[in-house]
This record gives C-alpha cells, structure tokens and sequence, in this order.
C-alpha cells in the first residue's frame, strides 16, 4: 500500500511546496507589519519557528506528553522575539490541542489519546474532535482510474472497470495519524472524484451515499517503506499498524481501503459481551 502511495508523492510534493512557498511569503510580508514576528527573507515567520521546534522536540522523543514547555519568557529569550509573538505560538499549539496551558503552571505537552475502534466504523475526523483536538486532512491523490488487475483483485470486479482511487494523510492537531489509500467502485459513488475530502471524509460520504451492510477488518503490523515514513512523519525502523477494511452496500463489494497508522501512537479497542446462558 505505501509504495502505491509514494508512486504519486514525488509529481505532488512539489506543488504543495511551491503553494505553501508563496503562503508563507504573504504570510512573512504581513508578519513583517508587526503582528507575529519578522521573518528574514526565506524563513518561516517566528512563531512558525517556534512551533516547529517544540513539535519537533516532542517528535524526537526530546519532550513526552505531561512535559512542560518554555514559557513565553523563555522563548522570548530563546528566539529573540516579542512576547506576542511568543504568546501566539503557544496559543496556536493549545489551540491545535498540542499542548495544554494551566493558568499560573504554564503549558504542558498534552496527552495523546489516539483509540480506534476496531469493529465500530467511526468518522475518524468525529474520533479527533470528540477527544477536543483539531483535524485536518491532506489529499495527496482523488483521482478516477481503470482497475488494473491488482485493484480488480481488491474489489471483485473486471479488470477495466472504473474506480476512484484516493491518498489522504488525517492528523491530530500537528501530527499525521493515519495514512488513508482507498479504491471505491465508481458505479456505486460516482461523485466521490469530486468531493472536496478537506471538508468531509471518505467514511462521512460513503456511509451516506452507500450505506453499510457488511464490513471486512484486517489488521497486520508492518516495517512501513520511505513513502509510508515521509507522509506520516515516522523514523526509520519505526513500525506501523496496518488495517485493511473492506465494505459491502447493497449486495456488492464497494470499498477496499488500508488504513496505516504510527504504531508508537495508535491502538485498536473492542468491546463486545459474551452470552453465559
């Protein structure tokens, strides 16, 4: 699954630097004027700074969840910035749901809580939110294809029959938790190659458009490749866990998706009662 994810990474990841280039350009310009830190040409505004260092401090392992983070003071002294300007990376990252800021303590890294369901079928955007943090998603792919035989094999069908095939990356707050590849049978959602998947989820469209009726989970642990690893932010050696899902609508099989998550932050719970009598 990850090498077909990384097939479309290269051709990609350079219009989405080259988009976020000129973002942050006008970003720096209106930074500039005063309001969060000048930026010297080809950096990213200070508090973007900020942010990415404490992030990636919390990545490396360098700061664990509970662990307090520099204070506005100390990143004033640290970064050579106004205290706004420290104060705004800080709130964007309580906002994000990255750290949790304690009247007179200070802000803490918060505690992750990445818990999915493994036989319920939940909107995993519904899952971010309900646990208070901020979702997003970044499409890599959403394009329609002519099943070759290995996406033929997936769902059951001829080889040569229309699919829609899409990459997407969700995260929690700052960090990517689930790398998404999906193959869905186009005469069952013909509008999927259309929809806007930063504003709903496959799972949100697909329960409405094709209800479930059956569901197929599989999960595996695995070594992901470079691909896997550059979208989900992972280090080498680092294993993930792997959840193969495939649903029926209608009496046909309608979706196959590979569901791949950072093993260091992911686990599945069930809950289920057993009949004594």
């Amino acid at each position: 699954m990850a090498r077909n994810a990384a097939d479309c990474i290269d051709s990609r990841m350079k219009d989405h630097a080259e988009a976020g280039a000129m973002a942050a350009t006008d970003e720096r310009t209106r930074r500039a004027a005063g309001h969060g830190g000048r930026a010297q040409n080809g950096d990213p505004p200070r508090y973007v700074e900020i942010k990415q260092s404490i992030v990636g401090a919390l990545r490396s392992g360098e700061l664990k969840p509970g662990d307090r983070v520099p204070s506005e003071a100390e990143l004033v002294s640290r970064f050579g910035v106004s205290r706004m300007t420290a104060n705004r990376a800080l709130r964007e990252l309580s906002n994000a749901g990255v750290v949790v800021r304690r009247a007179g303590a200070g802000s803490f890294i918060a505690e992750p809580r990445p818990i999915g369901q493994m036989i319920e079928i939940r909107n995993i955007a519904d899952e971010v939110r309900a646990r208070g943090r901020a979702y997003r998603a970044r499409v890599i792919d959403n394009i329609a294809i002519r099943a070759d035989q290995r996406s033929a094999a997936l769902l059951e069908v001829a080889a040569g029959t229309r699919l829609f095939r899409s990459v997407i990356v969700h995260h929690e707050a700052e960090f990517p938790i689930q790398l998404e590849e999906r193959f869905v049978l186009a005469a069952a959602a013909p509008d999927y190659g259309a929809i806007d998947f930063h504003e709903t989820t496959p799972n949100e469209y697909l329960t409405r458009v094709a209800p479930l009726e059956r569901v197929e989970h599989r999960v595996r642990a695995a070594m992901p490749d470079s691909g896997t690893r550059l979208l989900l932010g992972i280090d080498e050696g680092e294993p993930v866990l792997v959840m193969t899902r495939r649903t029926w609508s209608r009496g046909r099989l309608v979706s196959h998706a590979v569901l791949t998550h950072p093993g260091r932050s992911f686990e599945l719970s069930a809950a289920f009662s057993v009949d004594t009598g």
